[in-house]
């Protein structure tokens, strides 16, 4: 069984660390003494609510990355009003090509439903190494997916670099596949510049090998179209 706890603790203690916060630093901007913190940290006390908010406020992050989830926790909605992609999903897996270190990107996509304002909000986690501490990866954005007739567009905010902007364009969502290429655009500061590509979304993780790579690399056929539509163009 797992450990709530436990894990919520060690989300706690990476951003804190990331933040170079101390034990003390926390403790005093949220009230409470440096053992409490310490017993948050190593999942030896649950956590309210109210102090959840306040150590994601302390430690500069959204309070959903200090959650954990399982990938069908909460799925979205069978209503046949969301596109089939997306249908009894709370998690889907996004991957692409980054040629400037000629490396595969993974990113994880975590999908809670807001009843208040029918919207999903999006968690985007990426560029992580380890599966079961997805959280911890080099970018988080947020945002939110909104579907219409042949398009799912997800708007997203890098978490630590707001001017920081990505949109994920997600092309017939509503004929349901297991993957699903998507147009992923946003601003790059490695170099700095404007940057467009594919991504292969997919409700599953795929296998990492030669394939999925030659898969995401910009072909000759997609230069091609490049050429004549004078675009980048995923189908």
């Amino acid at each position: 069984m797992r450990n709530m706890n436990a894990e919520v603790g060690k989300l706690i203690r990476n951003h804190r660390k990331k933040r170079k916060l101390t034990l003390e630093d926390v403790a005093k901007r949220i009230g409470k003494s440096r053992s409490t913190i310490s017993k948050y940290e190593n999942g030896e006390i649950a956590i309210d609510v109210e102090t959840l908010y306040e150590l994601a406020e302390v430690c500069d992050v959204q309070v959903e990355q200090l959650l954990v989830r399982t990938p069908n926790e909460h799925p979205i909605s069978t209503d046949k009003s969301i596109p089939a992609f997306f249908g009894s999903v709370s998690r889907f897996y996004g991957y692409l090509f980054d040629g400037r270190s000629n490396d595969l990107i993974r990113c994880i996509f975590d999908v809670r439903t807001e009843p208040e304002t029918n919207r999903f909000r999006i968690m985007l986690y990426m560029n992580y190494h380890d599966p079961e501490q997805y959280q911890d990866c080099e970018n988080t954005y947020s945002g939110y997916m909104d579907h219409f007739d042949a398009l799912t567009t997800i708007s997203l905010v890098n978490t630590e670099t707001p001017m920081e902007k990505a949109s994920c364009q997600v092309l017939a969502p509503y004929l349901d596949a297991e993957t699903k290429w998507a147009l992923w655009t946003g601003f790059s500061s490695r170099p700095m510049m404007p940057i467009a590509t594919k991504m292969l979304l997919s409700k599953t993780p795929l296998t990492e090998d030669g394939d999925l790579i030659r898969r995401l690399k910009i072909s000759k056929e997609d230069i091609r179209l490049m050429k004549l539509y004078n675009m980048l163009v995923v189908t």
